[in-house]
């Protein structure tokens, strides 16, 4: 019996090489081969690309794009506002969405609720498990309090089975847990397989788009944080979501990374509780510590996580170190930590080269937009004088090397926010400044790091 061929192919490009190495020829992605069995070719595998055959295939009308007809979207509340709002206000007919996340984060939880809020509001709904039983599924339903649900549900893995299934019963919404799960009797290799799951996520992806059914994938993700499976799979959906949150925490954040039908970067925040996933309608009282009153090392800062402007607190502590300081961060660039004590350093004459600086962002989010850079020095500050900034105090602004505070986008909104919610001492960059007062909030507009130093040693 002859031994079946292996290649090795690339999670990130599908590239392949007859042998392991440690690069991709095809990407240049480091340490992303992986053994699969090569796949025989068919009879009329590849008939029609050689040259001489090109000219069997007939032209096809082209149209210029202010002839073709643009409607918007059509698109269904899925009954959870906090999910709505990531995927751009609904799920689209004939999207195809790809939602990741830690083992046991909550995902089939949410699809689950929102399979059910979707059939309640009149549409029909399909729910495929592949990793659990349909007794399992039931039992998770009558967990999260949804008595009487009418969700159809499906417990298989060939991928023939499902879509004849999908045919037959014409869902308005299709839920695919898990994709890794899936696999085709087209193919020899394994479920969760590069080639099966690029393959059934193909034939998921051009069912929705030829019958109008929206398909709602889970995947897993690697150790890394990464959707497992070829990267190609984000290629071929509309929609990539991301489950974030700590297990030991009751808190969930849902960011989406890719969006055809919206903005991305949106976050959607959610509390898991003993009748499933339920929206944080204001996500800033979460990252906001209760102090009683102000303490050193703490400033509160504006960020914006797609369209909405949310206060997180952030803390900075500022120890004495040994012979070798640490800079330490979380939920927040570490690199970018060290620049910023050095434009400290530089700009405003304040050295920590002999101290250990731990920064840390409240809540466990992650903040990646340059305008925490005010913020997080304020904090430092604070915490290295041992002085508390003002009660009702926030900042933002962007650092540059040269020493100078850069404006913040939508600074507007920011402010507005947080007078909302009763701060009112601002330190901002001078771009920021609004033309009109805002009520309730003492506006300082800086321009440069020692600048904004000045106003905090005079607000003591």
């Amino acid at each position: 019996m002859a031994k079946d061929k292996t290649l090795y192919t690339c999670t990130d490009c599908a590239a392949t090489s007859p042998r392991w190495l440690g690069k991709c020829p095809g990407c240049g992605a480091w340490n992303t081969l992986i053994e699969t069995v090569a796949e025989a070719p068919g009879a009329g595998k590849n008939r029609l690309s050689a040259p001489q055959y090109a000219g069997l295939a007939q032209a096809q009308a082209v149209a210029p794009l202010s002839a073709i007809e643009a409607t918007e979207v059509v698109r269904s509340a899925s009954g959870i506002e906090e999910l709505d709002r990531v995927l751009g206000g609904g799920i689209v007919e004939g999207g195809v969405v790809l939602i990741g996340g830690d083992p046991g984060i909550g995902k089939s939880t949410l699809l689950l609720q929102a399979m059910d809020a979707l059939q309640r509001a009149g549409l029909p709904t399909l729910y495929v498990t592949g990793e659990e039983s349909g007794a399992q599924v039931a039992l998770r339903s009558r967990r999260l309090g949804l008595e009487g649900s009418q969700v159809n549900v499906l417990a298989e893995i060939g991928l023939e089975k499902i879509l004849a299934t999908v045919q037959a019963t014409q869902p308005a919404v299709c839920v695919i847990d898990s994709i890794q799960t899936m696999y085709s009797d087209q193919l020899t290799s394994a479920p969760g397989s590069v080639a099966q799951v690029r393959e059934c996520a193909a034939h998921l992806t051009r069912l929705a788009k030829a019958t109008g059914i929206a398909v709602i994938l889970v995947g897993h993700v690697t150790k890394e944080g990464a959707l497992a499976g070829p990267r190609v799979l984000e290629h071929m959906v509309d929609t990539v979501l991301y489950f974030e949150g700590d297990t030991h925490s009751s808190y969930r954040l849902v960011r989406a990374i890719k969006n055809r039908f919206g903005a991305v970067n949106e976050i959607g925040v959610f509390a898991m509780t003993e009748r499933g996933l339920r929206g944080v309608s204001n996500p800033s009282a979460i990252f906001l510590s209760q102090h009683a009153e102000p303490v050193p090392g703490s400033c509160v800062l504006v960020t914006l996580e797609g369209t909405r402007p949310m206060l997180v607190e952030i803390q900075a502590l500022v120890d004495s170190g040994g012979p070798s300081p640490r800079r330490l961060s979380v939920g927040l660039e570490r690199d970018r930590l060290a620049m910023l004590l050095a434009v400290l350093h530089r700009h405003a004459g304040i050295a920590s080269s002999d101290q250990d600086v731990f920064v840390n962002a409240v809540g466990g989010v992650r903040i990646s937009e340059p305008a925490a850079d005010l913020a997080v020095l304020l904090a430092i500050t604070s915490s290295l004088r041992a002085r508390a900034l003002p009660k009702g105090f926030i900042a933002f602004g962007e650092v540059g090397l040269a020493g100078e505070v850069r404006p913040a986008p939508r600074g507007q909104e920011r402010l507005k926010e947080a007078a909302k919610l009763g701060f009112t001492v601002a330190v901002v960059p001078k771009a920021n400044a609004p033309k009109k007062a805002i009520a309730g909030l003492t506006i300082h507009a800086v321009e440069r790091v020692e600048e904004a130093m000045q106003v905090v040693r005079g607000l003591d």
